[in-house]
């Protein structure tokens, strides 16, 4: 499965679904290091954007959608649409990321 048929819609342009195998998911659990929580904290004495902190929530997001594309092959899915992404503090420094959508299989319409 490309990322090319990995969408926030509901559609894709070009092609019809012709099964909707069910919800997929992928969900990852991170928490900070001590260096990377003092670094962070160095950063926000400067200002502006917390390179760091930001490098973190996108590798973490990153690996949640990954996770979620593998779940969505496994299950025999060729797309995933309506995408989503939720995140948890799961306990103080600790953070869950939930990247969600509906497997299908999609033909050239």
């Amino acid at each position: 499965m490309t990322h090319d048929f990995v969408t926030t819609a509901f559609t894709l342009d070009g092609y019809r679904i012709t099964q909707n195998l069910g919800l997929v998911r992928g969900i990852i659990v991170r928490s900070r290091s001590i260096f990377g929580t003092i670094g962070a904290s160095l950063q926000t004495l400067v200002g502006g954007n917390i390179t760091l902190l930001t490098d973190l929530c996108e590798r973490t997001r990153s690996d949640a959608f990954e996770r979620m594309v593998q779940h969505g092959m496994m299950m025999g899915g060729n797309a995933i649409i309506g995408v989503r992404y939720d995140a948890t503090e799961v306990m103080q420094g600790v953070t869950e990321v939930l990247c969600y959508g509906t497997a299908v299989v999609v033909e050239k319409a």
